[in-house]
């Protein structure tokens, strides 16, 4: 049969109808790639008092040290104005700042100008987060990404669409009568995390957003959902720990370590720019070096950006002398260096799915005009609201209990 034309695939926008902007910071020192280093920002931040402390947080229009706001949801942070502030640093939380790079984060609503609370309340061992990119012309890289932990604005990355509307995986983020129609031109029982796989496999971008072709055939039904598990396992570090075949797999070939803060200039490079020899197919780094390193890994984009690159940006670099941002760990974490060595294996291992990605066109599919013939869209506005939360009390502003 024909394959289906672009125009065709419904959007994803339809089959996943509710989204949420992802949470904006307005300031960079609540976040880090290790928890350390926040505990020890807080605790600057806290022994400051007037002026000092407001020139620290960093005010915006949204947040000042007396904006008086909310608990986040599943969180325990105080909800005293941070002027008066002097309660110990609320234990931090992973969350995903950069596309496959998890930090940590302060989830304290006081510091952080938008951050989405519906988000927060659905997050959650069973939920999963899917992030659209945002297409870049003449680059390549996923249309779709997922992740396990709460994900931030960062770079090309767009709405967030989660998994399930509801705590404890109830409720899922799906067309209201798509997991019925799914079944009856399938054959078979769909589950939630079943659709969410065949997405990530053939996600694609489009001229009105990212695109989902469906398909009616059953075998390729069955081999896109199991292509989409490798890959969400890989993107969300889900199960063991993955592992290139031996004698691919990259190991520390040298030691990484940070420069002597003597030899780099005041908010300069931690460690030294990252520079990649194709021939050795090695990384270096300063003094430190990794090998073997695919070329896939390196060359892997997100939104026409390396994430290897962004990555190390992320890890390398100081903040302003005087600026909460500027404290930060003195040597090279060896989590650090563990980190890495995973995220070149995920990189390298999701680029060697792409030749099955590209081959799994559907080949009987599934079109937007099909699914509004059969009632499933256009979707019910109620579809694309959170739902209402109603089993738990979130604190209020200075103490306060809210009821959602």
């Amino acid at each position: 049969m024909p394959s289906v034309t672009p125009d065709a695939a419904p959007l994803l926008a339809d089959l996943m109808p509710w989204s949420v902007a992802p949470p904006r910071l307005g300031r960079r020192w609540p976040a880090a790639p290790d928890a350390a280093s926040l505990k020890a920002r807080w605790d600057a931040l806290v022994r400051a008092e007037g002026a000092d402390r407001e020139t620290l947080f960093g005010p915006t229009r949204a947040r000042t040290t007396h904006s008086a706001v909310a608990q986040l949801p599943g969180q325990s942070s105080g909800t005293g104005r941070l002027a008066r502030a002097s309660d110990p640093c609320p234990a931090p939380v992973r969350v995903l700042s950069a596309p496959f790079d998890e930090q940590w984060l302060i989830p304290d609503h006081r510091l952080i100008d938008s951050a989405r609370p519906e988000l927060w309340r659905v997050a959650g061992r069973e939920q999963v987060f899917a992030v659209e990119q945002t297409p870049v012309p003449e680059t390549s890289g996923p249309a779709l990404l997922a992740a396990s932990v709460l994900p931030l604005s960062a770079g090309r990355g767009g709405r967030v669409r989660p998994l399930y509307r509801r705590p404890g995986g109830r409720e899922p983020n799906l067309a209201p009568g798509l997991l019925a129609y799914l079944g009856s031109r399938l054959g078979l029982e769909p589950a939630p995390a079943d659709v969410l796989a065949w997405t990530m496999a053939v996600a694609r971008h489009g001229r009105d957003g990212c695109l989902v072709p469906l398909t009616a055939d059953p075998e390729v039904w069955t081999s896109g959902v199991e292509l989409g598990r490798r890959m969400l396992r890989l993107m969300r570090r889900d199960g063991e720990r993955p592992k290139l075949p031996g004698g691919r797999r990259p190991y520390v070939r040298a030691p990484l370590s940070a420069l002597p803060p003597g030899s780099r200039p005041a908010a300069g490079p931690l460690i030294g720019d990252p520079f990649y020899d194709r021939d050795e197919e090695s990384l270096h780094l300063g003094e430190g070096r990794i090998a073997p390193v695919p070329p896939e890994a390196w060359d892997f984009e997100v939104g026409g950006v390396r994430v290897l690159e962004q990555w190390f940006a992320a890890r390398t670099g100081t903040g302003e002398p005087g600026t909460l941002e500027a404290i930060g760990p003195g040597g090279w974490p060896q989590a650090w260096t563990s980190e890495l060595l995973e995220l070149i294996t995920v990189l390298a291992l999701l680029a060697e799915l792409r030749p099955q990605q590209a081959a799994l066109g559907p080949e009987a599919s599934i079109t937007r005009t099909e699914l509004r013939t059969a009632g499933v869209l256009p979707v019910p506005p109620a579809a694309r609201r959170p739902a209402s939360v109603l089993d738990h009390h979130e604190e209020g502003p200075e103490g306060q209990f809210a009821l959602l």
